[in-house]
Formats: C-alpha cells, sequence, structure tokens
C-alpha cells in the first residue's frame, strides 16, 4: 500500500500548470556558482539527452524548449527514445550534437543553436581540476554561453532533491518540483521506517550490471545501484572484492557466491542477450530474458536463482528521481516480511499520472518469482 503522505496536491499534474511566466530566474547550481537569465530558457541544449526524462516530470512538453540534445539516449536507451518520439514527434527534429562536449561534441556546434541555457550533469563537465574548475564550463563560459549544473546520476541519494529544486526554478516550474520533492521525501522516509524493521545485517546482493551484455560478470561495488542496496539494507558482494566503484568479478567467485540475492540491472541490451526492460517490453518479455540470461551465462544454478530470488531493474533508474520506484522494489526483493506493504507498481502509476509527461509503460524491473 501506498503511504497517505503519496497524495499530491492538485497543482502537481501537468496539465493544470499555470503558464510559464517572463520573469528573471537566478538559482545556484549543484557546483555552488550563480546562474542568471532574463526569463525561463526557451532554447535549452542537454548535454546528456536522457535529462530530458526528468524534465518530463516536472513540463508537460519539455522537447518545446529543447534546442540541442546530446545523443545518449538514443544510442544507450533506443526504447525510451523510441517512446519519447512517439509522444512528441518533434522530437525527431532536435539537433542530436553527439554524446559527450570536447569529445564528439564541440562547443561550437553548441554555440551554433544559438541556446539561452546549456544544462550539463557530473559527467558531462568532468573531469574536474584540482581546483574544481571544469575545462568545458570555462569554454562554455568564453564563449557567452549561460550553464547550469544539475546531477542524479553521480550521488542520486544525496543530489536528486537539490537538482529538482534548480531545474524548478530553470524551468518556471518550481510548485510542479516541490510536489514532487514532497513525494520523494515522504516515500523514502516511509521506505527507510520499513527498512528499520529489519535486521540490521545487509543481506547479501550479487549485483551484475548490464547482465547478459557482456562476460559474466560486471559489477557495481559503490555509488549507483549499490548504494540503492545499502539504503534498503543489502550490499553488493562487489564492494569486498573491487578496488574501485565498477570492475569485473572472477566467474569462478560468481559461482561460488552464496549471496541469497541476485540483481541484473538491464534495458541496454535488449534483444541481444541482456535482460529486456524498458518502454513497450512486456511482463511476460522481460521476464523470459531474465532466465534466457542466466541459462546462457551459466548463472541459473546460483542459489539465489533456484530459490526464485533473481531480479532486475531498469538501468535508466540510475538517472532520474524515478529511483524511488527501484527502491520500492528493492525493498520488497531484499525483506520478503515487507513486500505486502510495497507496490512499486502504484508508486509508479502515482507519478506517472501525476507527474509525467510521459508515461513509463512497459517492465521497468522483473522477477524469476
Amino acid at each position: 500500500m501506498l503511504a497517505a503522505g503519496l497524495a499530491l496536491p492538485l497543482l502537481a499534474r501537468p496539465g493544470l500548470l499555470r503558464a510559464a511566466s517572463d520573469a528573471p530566474v537566478t538559482v545556484t547550481d549543484l557546483l555552488g556558482r550563480r546562474v542568471s537569465l532574463p526569463r525561463p530558457p526557451r532554447r535549452i541544449v542537454l548535454a546528456q539527452g536522457r535529462l530530458l526524462g526528468t524534465m518530463g516530470l516536472l513540463h508537460p512538453d519539455p522537447v518545446a524548449l529543447l534546442a540541442g540534445r546530446a545523443s545518449d539516449m538514443a544510442q544507450a536507451l533506443p526504447d525510451e527514445e523510441a517512446a519519447w518520439t512517439a509522444r512528441f514527434p518533434a522530437l525527431r527534429g532536435v539537433p542530436q550534437l553527439g554524446r559527450r562536449i570536447l569529445a564528439d561534441m564541440s562547443v561550437e556546434s553548441v554555440l551554433a543553436l544559438q541556446p539561452d541555457l546549456v544544462l550539463l550533469t557530473r559527467g558531462a563537465i568532468a573531469p574536474l581540476d584540482a581546483r574544481g574548475g571544469s575545462e568545458v564550463l570555462a569554454r562554455l563560459e568564453r564563449l557567452g554561453l549561460t550553464a547550469a549544473v544539475v546531477d542524479f546520476m553521480a550521488d542520486p541519494l544525496a543530489e536528486t532533491l537539490p537538482s529538482l529544486a534548480i531545474l524548478g526554478a530553470l524551468l518556471d516550474r518550481r510548485d510542479q518540483a516541490a510536489a514532487l520533492s514532497a513525494v520523494y521525501r515522504a516515500r523514502l522516509a516511509a521506505l527507510d521506517a520499513l527498512r528499520a524493521t529489519q535486521p540490521a545485517a545487509p543481506v547479501p546482493v550479487l549485483l551484475h550490471n548490464n547482465a547478459g551484455g557482456r562476460e559474466c560478470c560486471y559489477s557495481i561495488a559503490r555509488g549507483s545501484f549499490a548504494d540503492f542496496l545499502a539504503r534498503m539494507g543489502g550490499r553488493s558482494i562487489a564492494a569486498d572484492l573491487l578496488p574501485g566503484a565498477l570492475g569485473q568479478l572472477h566467474r569462478e567467485t560468481v559461482l561460488v557466491s552464496d549471496a541469497p540475492v541476485y540483481l541484473a540491472t538491464g534495458g541496454v541490451y535488449n534483444g541481444r542477450g541482456g535482460v529486456s526492460l524498458g518502454a513497450g517490453i512486456s511482463a511476460g518479455a522481460a521476464r523470459d530474458s531474465l532466465a534466457a540470461m542466466l541459462r546462457a551465462q551459466g548463472l541459473d544454478a546460483l542459489p539465489s536463482v533456484r530459490a526464485g530470488r533473481a531480479h532486475a531493474l531498469w538501468l535508466g533508474f540510475n538517472e532520474t528521481p524515478l529511483h524511488l520506484v527501484a527502491l520500492e522494489a528493492l525493498a520488497g526483493w531484499l525483506h520478503p516480511a515487507l513486500a505486502p506493504r510495497l507496490s512499486p507498481e502504484r508508486l509508479l502509476e502515482r507519478i506517472d499520472r501525476d507527474f509525467s509527461a510521459l508515461p513509463m509503460q512497459g517492465s521497468y524491473w522483473t522477477s524469476l518469482a
């Protein structure tokens, strides 16, 4: 069941939002930079194309605000790209500039689009120098371009709420951002309270990133999905085996693992040996792809799989406030006793209804159980 705190004010619904104003906008971005605009932006370049999904939680027609975008969504999550294009055909006409500024996307190509705002993420401005400066930002500023940094990926549990506030202010959607933030805070607090009722010892999890897309088994030790697990009372076994945040686990180590839970991420290698998740994927196809991947990788004999505790989450949850839905699913998988009190399906339905310019219609998680 969803907490009563999830009831949303009427203002949260995209179709009922007031018209945008022409008032000046001033915000402080994630880097502490003061960003000023004479009015809310109408020509935005996305240095990470997948930010479109989060914009769509705050604005009823985010595509109308775009002057250009990075090509990462089309390349990494083509099913999401197709869903957005079907809903907003104008997206086909938005120039795609490459995947990364100063790599295959030049600052001059950004300038040519005459944006009033370049929206960046921590990944897009990396690397930072010893003083915290960014060559990407410096070059944009030298060309007279206004840029702001938000991020929902590098440290999503810490930076989602401040990033929502920044984005809401920039888009003149402060009320929408505040309403979504209220839902996020209330549900995360409820999940934390439920987790506190369970044993303190974390549940070991074999976390298999982009499962089936490469040789077994690439894992996450820290950050992103490992942090989601930790918040809900799990622990990626890679945390004790890898020196960095990401890396390859030896197959022999995986096969002798007695972790009671197996968790894959999917959505990038749909139809190519991975776990099929995302827009337009049926529940049956998602479940069957998880089973097929486990067989193909020789993981179907793992104790967690035999016990019916093999699960998968859409990789895109790592870069949107909707990781809240992933946390709800994880809480039930890690602590089966909590499952009757949880419903990621209903949580997503409510967010889709009250916030999303593009409802997430498809399968974004699956289990063998």
